[in-house]
Parts: C-alpha cells; structure tokens; sequence
C-alpha cells in the first residue's frame, strides 16, 4: 500500500501562511532546503492538494517550462489530484477533481501501486484524513523564526495521536525537518 506523506513548511510556532512566506520561508532558503524539496517530490508519483492550495500553486506551475527549481518537470508531469466540491474544473496538466466520497476516493489511491503519495499544505483536508486515519506520515520543515500571528497549520481539534519521530534532518540556516510516522 501506498503511503500518503503530508508534507509541510511551518515557523516553530506553526505558522504555514502563504500571504506570509516572504517573511518566514525565504529568509532561510539555502542549497540543503532546495534540495530536501526536490528530494521529497522525487519520491512521490501523485500529489494531493486542497482546493486552496491548487488554487494557489497551478497558474504558477503549469506555466514552467525549463524544470525551475528542479521540480517544475515534476510539478507538471505527475497525477494530481484535487479535493473539492466547488472547483469545476482543473486545468493543470495531469489533475483530477475528487468531490465525492473523499475517504474512500484517497483510500483507493493508496491502495494502488506506486510511489508516494505527497498532501502539501491543505490544512483542512490534512485534518479530515488524520480524523479517518489515512495519514502515514508528516514531514514538517520548521522554520526559526515565530512569527506569533498568521495562519496556522493545526487548528483547534486536530487530532494525529499516536505518532512516533522516525528522523530528524537539519537543513540551512537553523531549518530542521521532523519526520513523524503514525504508529500502526
């Protein structure tokens, strides 16, 4: 079975606001992160998103032709899959929309053969498939920096008990990545 690996960028005090990242991301940016990226989507065949965060990533992407950062190629190439009710259509090179029966639709596909399964940034529906337990494992990339408003990764009443840290990876400039696995 396919693992599904939510991956996310955050400050120490789990602030994950795009509107923000000139603040909190770039600052920390360096060859060792760069290439932490373009490792974790190496490692993946299909990329989950919410409809905020597809929203946000596709004009950008779909329009990268020479592989920038060293994952455009990828970013454009791979099945993506789209969780909502409201998005009518995707245009994004190799996107689904899933608007139904969601847990079953992302237990299907973790099901079938393949790589990875990568869930960036999508809060709301990282919550729901921590709820349903279909989360494997989550990759956090902390920032140094706490920032003390902004929008947050875990709200109120999220819910991932049972979690064992499986690595640690210190990248650039004090950033640090927690690999933490749902214990089975």
């Amino acid at each position: 079975m396919r693992k599904l690996i939510v991956s996310e960028w955050i400050t120490l005090d789990g602030v994950f606001d795009a509107d923000r990242m000139g603040e909190w991301f770039m600052p920390y940016f360096g060859e060792a992160k760069a290439a932490y990226i373009q490792d974790c989507h190496n490692t993946c065949d299909a990329i989950l998103f919410g409809r905020k965060t597809y929203e946000m990533l596709a004009p950008y992407w779909s329009t990268k032709k020479n592989n920038e950062d060293g994952v455009a190629d990828k970013l454009n190439s791979v099945p993506k899959y789209v969780v909502s009710t409201t998005l009518e259509k995707a245009d994004w090179n190799n996107s689904t929309i899933i608007s139904k029966n969601v847990i079953e639709e992302i237990t299907r596909l973790k099901e079938l053969p393949g790589k990875e399964i990568m869930l960036e940034g999508s809060a709301e529906l990282v919550k729901a498939l921590a709820k349903a337990d279909l989360v494997d494992e989550y990759r956090l990339m902390v920032h140094p920096i706490i920032l003390g408003s902004g929008k947050r990764f875990f709200v109120d009443d999220f819910q991932a008990s049972g979690l064992k840290l499986a690595k640690t990876q210190t990248l650039d400039a004090g950033v640090i990545v927690l690999y933490y696995q749902r214990e089975k």
